[in-house]
């Protein structure tokens, strides 16, 4: 289902430790997901031997023979030391999205992040970069979010990412290197879900919904600015990575705005339509309850709300500077959907790489 893109391997600017040294080895639990096979493809470009850890599939043709292939469960402790062994470096994006199962949720990002970082520990790796989530911040009432503000998680998934930042913490204590990235919602090749009913419809010659006027900015981040963010984290003085960082785009304006420039580059002169917060909201508790949508409570209760974090701290740490804005990370994915459509409707499951179901939203499109 992968059309091939050609990774952008120069360093940042700012990137001034160098390049780890080519024999460094990286293990990816999540590889074959879509931030695995984009971080995949960054780290091949710069000649580190990769390993994968997934339980679905990789099939990806462009680098599947370049490649260590595990398939396994981050919660299966044997299929964890069998994946790591060799390796100098975890970047571990494995996770459960909010859509599954809460104790598959709970199992996944809780129990298999321990079984990673203990499994780092007794190997003797360098260290380990967790990929969590803005979501630990739950909803929030001021902006923007930094580092050291309040963790709420909203639901299983957020309580979840905050017990895996705890237990990231605790591992810190007893001698592991783990750097924390809280990245906004990224978007690049290869990423569906939520964002594959915007670009759908588009595709379509469709106008588009939002919660709310659409006023809020909400933040977005480019995948391959958050592979850089990796790299940094995998490459530069220990002491000072050890830490944790918000990672998103430095450029956004307003979400009706960024959202309206996909609709613009579909060339069919279709508008966002904007629908207010309170009874959609209300709509959509109800919908998600009987499994009729395929969005759920922690897109619709922010998507109408200001979403934004401070990146000042990894700046001035990591010489974090991204690439692209909301608009320019939205678009390159866009591009990748329109090469990729054939393919894409063959894929199935509930990750970003595959077309969610979209449940009563079918009907919906129908007026738009």
């Amino acid at each position: 289902m992968n059309a091939p893109i050609a990774f952008d391997a120069s360093p940042p600017p700012t990137e001034s430790a160098g390049a780890a040294p080519p024999t460094q080895r990286f293990l990816i639990t999540g590889g074959a997901g879509f931030l695995g096979i984009n971080l995949v493809r960054c780290l091949l470009a710069r000649g580190h031997p990769v390993a994968s850890l997934d339980i679905a599939e990789f099939d990806y043709d462009d680098c599947r023979d370049r490649v260590a292939v595990f398939r396994g469960d981050i919660r299966d402790r044997r299929a964890v030391d069998q994946a790591i062994a060799g390796c100098q470096v975890v970047v571990h994006a494995a996770a459960a999205l909010p859509l599954y199962k809460p104790r598959d949720i709970w199992t996944t990002d809780v129990d298999g992040t321990r079984n990673v970082l203990q499994a780092a520990l007794e190997h003797g790796l360098e260290r380990v970069i967790h990929i969590s989530s803005t979501a630990v911040y739950g909803v929030p009432d001021h902006h923007p979010l930094r580092e050291d503000d309040p963790l709420h998680g909203v639901g299983p998934y957020g309580r979840a990412k905050v017990e895996a930042e705890r237990l990231c913490r605790e591992y810190r204590a007893r001698g592991l290197c783990v750097p924390i990235l809280r990245p906004k919602s990224f978007v690049g090749p290869e990423r569906l879900g939520v964002f594959g009913l915007l670009y759908e419809w588009a595709s379509e010659g469709r106008g588009f919904p939002l919660i709310g006027d659409g006023t809020n900015r909400y933040q977005l981040l480019d995948v391959e600015d958050l592979c850089q963010a990796i790299y940094l984290c995998a490459t530069l003085d220990r002491e000072g990575v050890n830490d944790t960082f918000n990672i998103g785009a430095a450029e956004f304006a307003t979400m009706r705005a960024d959202y309206q420039a996909v609709l613009d580059a579909a060339g069919f002169g279709r508008r966002i339509r904007t629908f207010p917060a309170t009874p959609v909201i209300w709509t959509l508790r109800i919908l998600e309850r009987l499994r009729l949508s395929p969005l759920y409570k922690w897109v619709y209760e922010t998507a109408g709300k200001d979403s934004f974090v401070s990146i000042e701290k990894a700046d001035r740490v990591l010489g974090f500077r991204p690439r692209y804005s909301n608009r320019e990370a939205l678009l390159r994915n866009y591009a990748w959907y329109l090469r990729s459509r054939a393919q894409l409707r063959r894929a199935r499951g509930l990750t970003h790489r595959a077309p969610w179901k979209q449940g009563v939203l079918r009907l919906v499109k129908l007026f738009f």
